[in-house]
């Protein structure tokens, strides 16, 4: 438990000297990041600028802006990463994202339920937000709607949690009082529940690279022939 209260630590001291440095500018590089396939938490990232909004460092409306402008930029070359390399390159690569074959037909069925909406509603949903891109381009979306949906959703999802941000600015001290009290069974929580992440996509990736071995054995015995 300790391990993970400083790993939490530390990417809370990263994202912070980041945006304290940077400014808008580090908000828009944190969020670029987490839309590219790397589980950065925008919980984290966009509450900070909230919170340095509260104290008068930061604008409101232009943290949040910062916040859908970097989460356009970092799904574009994670959409084209997807187009380009299709159903094959998750297969091969996406242990490395933690993402399967399941998420992909996942993705496609709420395609094809709300059409390009599907990316504007995704953008406003914890984990799913992180990873969506690299589908919408497996899945050949429409790549003009897909950005606009991206910032329209990610521009919501910032304005509400840079708004938690400036709430906890504002109330620091019985949050701080809570946190000590509950520290270890808020991180226990957390923690469980990035293991039961893991441990579903893991099988789903088991699966993938199951089937992928399966197909190389295919491939390389070739069609059969009868005499």
């Amino acid at each position: 438990m300790e391990f993970f209260h400083t790993l939490l630590e530390l990417v809370m001291a990263f994202i912070h000297n980041v945006i304290a440095t940077l400014g808008y500018v580090g908000v828009a590089l944190l969020m670029a990041i987490e839309s590219a396939n790397v589980p950065l938490p925008s919980e984290f990232i966009m509450p900070y600028a909230g919170f340095l909004v509260q104290q008068g460092k930061l604008n409101f409306h232009l943290a949040a802006l910062a916040g859908a402008v970097g989460c356009v930029i970092g799904s574009i070359p994670s959409y084209f990463m997807g187009l380009f390399g299709g159903r094959s390159f998750l297969l091969k690569y996406g242990k490395w994202l933690l993402l399967s074959e399941h998420d992909l037909d996942e993705a496609e069925r709420w395609v094809d339920k709300y059409g390009d909406m599907a990316f504007f509603i995704c953008r406003m949903l914890p984990v799913v937000r992180t990873f969506i891109s690299l589908p919408a381009g497996i899945l050949q979306a429409h790549f003009y709607p897909f950005i606009l949906y991206t910032f329209i959703g990610s521009l919501i999802w910032s304005y509400g949690l840079v708004y938690v941000g400036v709430y906890f600015g504002e109330n620091l001290e019985t949050f701080r009082a809570i946190w000590h009290k509950f520290d270890y069974a808020i991180i226990g929580l957390l923690v469980v529940l990035g293991v039961l992440y893991i441990w579903k996509h893991v099988k789903h990736i088991r699966q993938d690279q199951h089937k992928l071995a399966q197909q190389k054995l295919t491939e390389a015995n070739g069609p059969r022939q009868d005499l």
